[in-house]
């Protein structure tokens, strides 16, 4: 009860402040399209013998780089219903654009970095010989909306820290051509060497710049425009990294209720909350993540129920909904079951909300920065 009362104020005060609008919104931003996760069932396998416990952590038991299936399967329920203005629903689909050249990383004795185009990774596994012209399918139906997640979703300074000094688990998914490995339950991302624009020196904020410079470069030859809205993974960024932003074209940051701060040569990371709609200094517009439907993480969890009342909540307080649904929902290499259940869940999901608001409007996260800017009313 307590529980609940906690969490429906949290909801509340999210919405409080902001851009508002009297039209309903509804945006679906996903994370991790692109990157590696776990390369195969057969590694999870190996990974569960030794002891590691890949199960405790959903990323580990269900993630992997999206194969022709789960996009096709996930294109038809987003197919399956349309908007006041009868467009379908649309997915953001932030994407990491390069992955690790394990081979190339290897010969140079784990001391220097190379990594490959997402492109060509997927001709590393099996039934994903069509995910690009998935991806461009997608794009010219309106549904499939790539926007920019980073280069790669690796704190690679983090990374080869573990890889020089030997640590067994970074070892052994390196020999499976993974970059993370679950540690223990409720593992901190940098731990697990995900924070890709984390930044902890003076140098490392250097590199960043080349990262994301060559990351949006990356992005615009794969899909034929600059993206114009970020998610830092793990929503770990620097204020600096905000130039480096808008120097390549980005003009909205997505973001979850806060921003985290990486702290400088060994302090702790710090946090600034943020609302959609606010500016930073160079008239960038922040959107924030005001709902959640990631069912993967909690199986006994009535997400539909959930994910409607903090859609009812964000309505009531005049703001888009904009919701939190990663990747991993509607993976199926791994488990098959997990995209299976999900995407009915998704189906189900965007049913109630065409009922509950006839007017609905499905629009991407580039889309409703746009009105956003149009309109400058706070």
């Amino acid at each position: 009860m307590i529980r609940n009362l906690k969490e429906n104020l949290k909801t509340n005060i999210i919405n409080m402040r902001g851009w508002h609008t009297n039209r309903k919104l509804l945006v679906l931003e996903s994370d991790d399209w692109g990157s590696i996760r776990v390369s195969s069932k057969n590694a999870y396998d190996k990974f569960l013998k030794a002891g590691i416990p890949v199960d405790k952590c959903p990323y580990n038991s269900n993630d992997s780089l999206e194969s022709n299936m789960d996009l096709e399967n996930l294109f038809e329920q987003l197919c399956s219903i349309k908007d006041s203005n009868g467009n379908h629903a649309v997915l953001t689909a932030n994407n990491i654009v390069a992955n690790p050249d394990f081979e190339k990383i290897k010969a140079s004795g784990y001391t220097e970095y190379h990594y490959e185009i997402f492109t060509e990774t997927l001709k590393h596994y099996p039934q994903h010989n069509r995910v690009i012209d998935l991806y461009k399918e997608g794009i010219g139906k309106g549904i499939f909306i790539p926007q920019f997640h980073g280069r790669e979703h690796i704190n690679i300074n983090n990374w080869f820290n573990y890889l020089q000094k030997g640590d067994k688990p970074t070892l052994m998914a390196f020999d499976q051509n993974m970059f993370t490995i679950a540690r223990g339950v409720g593992s901190l991302c940098r731990n697990e060497n995900l924070d890709g624009f984390g930044t902890y020196s003076l140098n490392q904020l250097t590199e960043l710049q080349n990262i994301i410079v060559e990351g949006c470069n990356i992005f615009e030859k794969l899909w034929g425009y600059k993206s114009k809205s970020v998610i830092a993974p793990c929503y770990i960024w620097h204020p600096i990294a905000e130039n480096y932003f808008l120097e390549n074209g980005i003009e909205f940051i997505q973001s979850g209720r806060v921003q985290l701060i990486p702290g400088m040569e060994g302090q702790a990371l710090t946090y600034k909350r943020k609302f959609t709609g606010q500016k930073n200094d160079l008239n960038q517009i922040y959107t924030i993540r005001n709902v959640t439907f990631e069912p993967v993480t909690d199986r006994n969890k009535d997400w539909v129920d959930s994910c409607l009342n903090e859609i009812s909540v964000a309505f009531r307080w005049k703001k888009p909904a904009i919701v939190s649904t990663h990747r991993v929902n509607y993976i199926g290499s791994i488990n098959k079951v997990n995209s299976e259940k999900n995407l009915l869940l998704l189906k189900k999901l965007l049913q109630e909300v065409k009922n509950r608001w006839p007017d609905i409007e499905f629009v991407s996260s580039a889309k409703m920065g746009e009105i956003i800017k149009s309109s400058e009313t706070l």
